[in-house]
C-alpha cells in the first residue's frame, strides 16, 4: 500500500498487489513516497497483517483521515488502525466474514466495512474497531465509497448488478441504483452526489447511473481497442475515476494496457485521449488537487498534459504498483488532509 506525502505527502502501497501475493510488486509494508520531490520513495512501514503462519495477508483496501490522525489498513481477515503521528499500530481486529475495501466518513469517526465477498457490511466505530450496526443487502459485498458530505455510503457487491445507497443517519438502506449490464466492479461518484460511474463484469468501458432517480443512464463503450486476455479481476475495465474537478472521467483498460479519458462535461462522455502504461492497470486514483493521476502500475501522471513524470519505485529499485494507494498531507509534522483511494468527484456545486 503506498503513502504519498506532501510536505512530505503520502503514498501508501499495500502489502500486495491485488487480492493474491505478489510481493514482487512492492513487498510487504506501508511504502511513502514523497509527491513535492519527484514522488521519490522516503521510507518503509513496517506493518501487522500476518497470517497464522506469520504470512502477509492480502491487502484490500487503505483509508485515511487527518482530524483522527488514523490509517488505516484491511487484509483480507482483518481491519488495522495505525497512528499517522507516531506511525505505530494502535489495534488489529478481525471480523466475522472478513474484510475488503472500505469506506470511511469525512469526519474519520464511521467507517463501513464490507466483509470478504459476503453478504453483509459492517457499520464499524473507526476510533475503536467496535461494531456498530450490520447491513446484509447480500450482494456479495467488496466495494464501499463514503460521499464527501457524510451522508450517504455507496455499497456494490461482486454478485450484484444493483448499487445500494446508505443513510448513513440510520446505517440502512435508503435506495438502490441500476440495475446495471451486469455485476459491479469499481466505481465512483460525482461531488453532488447525483451520477455514478461504475465499471461492470465483461466491458471495456463503463456504465453511468442516476443516484436521484435510481435510473442507469448511459452505458460507454471504449473505441480503437478491443477486449482481450487480462491478467487480473476477470474483467477489462477494473477501474474508473473522475477527476477532481470532474472534468474527466479516466478509465483503465488492462487488455490494452492503456489509460482512456473521456470528457464528462458532455453527456454521454465522448473520448478524447488514450495513455499507455508500463503494466495492466487495475485501478485509478487521482491526487486530491488533481495535478497526478494515480493507475496502479505505479506511472505517475501529470493530469494537463496527460504524460508520465516518473514510475514508483522501492528502496531498491523495484517497480512498484498498488491498487491501495492515498493521499496524506503534512504541516509542520502533522496531517492536515487525507485523499481517499477511490476518484471521487470534488467540485463544489
Amino acid at each position: 500500500m503506498e503513502l504519498c506525502h506532501r510536505t512530505p505527502l503520502t503514498n501508501i502501497c499495500s502489502s500486495y498487489y491485488f487480492a493474491r501475493p505478489y510481493l514482487e510488486y512492492g513487498g510487504h509494508g506501508i511504502l511513502v513516497f514523497d509527491m513535492d520531490h519527484g514522488h521519490r520513495f522516503v521510507k518503509r512501514i513496517p506493518s501487522a497483517g500476518l497470517d497464522e503462519q506469520g504470512k502477509p495477508m492480502n491487502v484490500k483496501g487503505v483509508a485515511a483521515n487527518a482530524s483522527t490522525r488514523r490509517l488505516y489498513v484491511t487484509t483480507i481477515k482483518t481491519l488495522m488502525s495505525f497512528d499517522l503521528l507516531t506511525e505505530k499500530l494502535l489495534w488489529e481486529k478481525s471480523y466475522e466474514g472478513g474484510c475488503d475495501r472500505m469506506a470511511l466518513a469525512p469526519d474519520g469517526r464511521v467507517m463501513y466495512l464490507p466483509s470478504l465477498e459476503k453478504a453483509h457490511w459492517h457499520v464499524i466505530d473507526a476510533l475503536s474497531g467496535d461494531v456498530i450496526e450490520k447491513l446484509v443487502p447480500d450482494s456479495g459485498a467488496h466495494n464501499t465509497v463514503y460521499s464527501l458530505d457524510g451522508k450517504h455510503a455507496y455499497l456494490a457487491g461482486l454478485k450484484s448488478p444493483l448499487l445500494r445507497v446508505t443513510d448513513t443517519r440510520t446505517h440502512t438502506i435508503a435506495r438502490e441504483i441500476g440495475p446495471f449490464g451486469n455485476v459491479i466492479r469499481p466505481f465512483t461518484v460525482n461531488s453532488a452526489g447525483t451520477l455514478c460511474f461504475v465499471n461492470v463484469n465483461d466491458l471495456l468501458g463503463f456504465e453511468i447511473g442516476d443516484l436521484r432517480t435510481g435510473k442507469q443512464l448511459h452505458r460507454v463503450e471504449v473505441q480503437g481497442f478491443a477486449k482481450g486476455p487480462v491478467k487480473r479481476h476477470g474483467c477489462p475495465s477494473h477501474g474508473v475515476g473522475l477527476t477532481p474537478d470532474e472534468r474527466e472521467i479516466w478509465l483503465t483498460d488492462a487488455p490494452n494496457s492503456r489509460l482512456h479519458i473521456f470528457d464528462a462535461t458532455l453527456m454521454p462522455p465522448p473520448q478524447v485521449a488514450t495513455i499507455q502504461v508500463r503494466d495492466q492497470p487495475g485501478w485509478i486514483t487521482f491526487s486530491i488537487d488533481g495535478r497526478y493521476a494515480y493507475p496502479s502500475t505505479g506511472d505517475v501522471i501529470d493530469t494537463k498534459s496527460r504524460k508520465i513524470l516518473t514510475g514508483l519505485t522501492d528502496e531498491n529499485g523495484t517497480a512498484v504498483q498498488s491498487e491501495k494507494m492515498v493521499e496524506i498531507d503534512f504541516r509542520n509534522g502533522r496531517p492536515v488532509r487525507a485523499g481517499d483511494q477511490f476518484g471521487l468527484g470534488r467540485a463544489r456545486h
